[in-house]
């Protein structure tokens, strides 16, 4: 049997915005490869981009991972033997490398002001050329070149892209692919004010750190050829390249971006993982769902918990296929690991939502209604809707809803009065001591369980919908059960007063 090399995968996100689906899928995959080989899962933060970091989302980033169960093994919280784990604490590494580049005649010193390259720009763009740098600076003589840095004229490190022949790169799941040197352009590794771009320190962290896997978004496909360069110029091995598969909306039409995130919301979903946790979704569910959408371990199996992942995950079945955001599946995948929760967890995940609705959802109580809501929520947050009415005093139904179906709001009243009776000579109402009376009842009046029963469930909780309804009574308390009853009855009969 081979022997396993551990990998070491680094998950290197932008504090430049918020969280969403594609880089939960990236850092979740990072994760399983790193877990399944005994290797090394390493967060980084490119924040780098000074103008576009955003207050609070380097917070939102490490929440978001913790959320999903991703934890990693070295990052700028715990630390680690291959740091700074910021990319803003890394800018002298950066240029030493880039003067190595220089010093390897791979790249070299661009003096262009921004005015110029605008001027050839749209040039090119007359002529219906791709726009791409001229090269003037390329054929400056070396020695001439470090006079004018040593002079401190601003000026940029620019790469030197091969002009002739084509380069050929691999990736994992599209294979072999080979582009003309010539289309390639001498892209900027290093900034006027000595920042280097993605380009040059994401090559540089992966060789330092030494990364196994490059596992990102297929965005990154169009200069790929460019970092295996770099790589090769400066006499590096390269990484296993893994270029992920497109989110599609979902309608599968077109990228899914977080230009979207607006519309969705209008029908209670996010692409944001912070957001999701809000909405009543596990995350659980979360890593099952985005776990499959680029991924399957086969043609049945699609219910997963995060330990099965790592045992089961590999990059071979990978898809490259752009997968399109499915939103009915994901509820789906929702429901299902709610029902494969242990029912104290259940309660302890729903009191949140009933408190911040502001009811004083105590434990005990909620540990008796997880067992009769746990088939019936989609997500966590349904549990309010559904079940809300065992932290109220009263309950004020519309006295229309009481009347049943086929019956008049005076017929209805008796019938009302009656169920009144039984369950008033109980000695407590639970399903054992209720039902067979009340379903005696039912039988005696002619009518249908549906329409006494349902009757009863607007009187005790309000609601149309409900648990079911005598484990409902049982939780309430007779008491209470018959108080609200009789407020219906108290309904019913001036009903039956405006009427007549």
């Amino acid at each position: 049997m081979d022997r396993v090399i551990p990998a070491r995968v680094r998950f290197a996100p932008s504090p430049t915005g918020r969280v969403h689906l594609g880089s939960g899928r990236t850092a979740l995959y990072n994760y399983l490869i790193a877990r399944q080989t005994g290797g090394k899962f390493i967060l980084q933060l490119e924040d780098t981009d000074k103008k576009r970091l955003i207050p609070g989302a380097e917070q939102e980033i490490m929440d978001g991972l913790h959320w999903l169960g991703l934890q990693w093994d070295e990052g700028p919280d715990v630390g680690g033997p291959y740091g700074p784990y910021r990319q803003s604490e890394r800018k002298e590494i950066y240029q030493d490398y880039a003067r190595q580049l220089v010093e390897k005649g791979k790249a070299f010193y661009c003096f262009c002001t921004p005015e110029r390259l605008e001027k050839v720009r749209q040039e090119q763009q007359k002529k219906k050329e791709m726009p791409h740098y001229d090269g003037t600076c390329r054929r400056l003589d070396p020695d001439e070149a470090l006079r004018r840095v040593a002079a401190g004229e601003p000026h940029v490190v620019r790469f030197k892209t091969p002009q002739e022949g084509a380069t050929t790169v691999k990736d994992l799941l599209r294979g072999e692919i080979t582009v003309e040197n010539r289309q390639l352009d001498d892209i900027v590794l290093l900034k006027t004010d000595g920042w280097a771009l993605y380009h040059l320190a994401a090559v540089i962290d992966d060789h330092l750190m030494k990364i196994t896997h490059v596992i990102r978004g297929s965005e990154w496909l169009p200069t790929f050829p460019l970092h295996a360069l770099i790589h090769r110029a400066m006499g590096w091995e390269e990484p296993t390249w893994v270029h992920l598969s497109v989110f599609l909306k979902p309608s599968g039409k077109g990228k899914m971006s977080k230009r979207e995130a607006a519309d969705l919301a209008k029908d209670g979903y996010s692409i944001f993982i912070k957001d999701l946790e809000g909405l009543g979704y596990l995350p659980e569910a979360v890593v099952n769902w985005i776990a499959l959408m680029g991924w399957s371990y086969d043609d049945r199996t699609e219910l997963f918990t995060l330990p099965e992942l790592v045992e089961k995950f590999s990059l071979e079945r990978l898809n490259p296929s752009p997968a399109a955001i499915n939103f009915t599946k994901f509820d789906y995948f929702n429901g299902l690991h709610i029902r494969r929760l242990a029912l104290d967890d259940l309660a302890r995940r729903v009191r949140p939502f009933f408190e911040q609705a502001g009811y004083p959802a105590d434990e005990e109580r909620l540990l008796r209604i997880a067992p009769i809501i746990q088939e019936r929520i989609t997500h966590l947050d349904d549990a309010v809707a559904m079940a809300g009415f065992f932290f109220k005093e009263e309950v004020e139904p519309d006295p229309e809803n009481l009347v049943i179906s086929g019956l008049t709001a005076g017929e209805t009243l008796e019938v009302a009065r009656r169920s009144l009776d039984v369950l008033s000579w109980l000695p407590e109402i639970n399903p054992e001591t209720a039902e067979p009376p009340m379903r005696t009842l039912v039988a005696e009046l002619g009518l249908t369980a549906g329409q006494v029963f349902g009757m009863l469930r607007i009187a005790v909780t309000g609601q149309k919908v409900s648990p079911p309804l005598f484990e409902s009574m049982a939780i309430i308390g007779k008491e209470k059960v018959l108080e609200r009853i009789r407020s219906a009855v108290g309904k019913l009969e001036k009903l039956v007063e405006d009427a007549g």
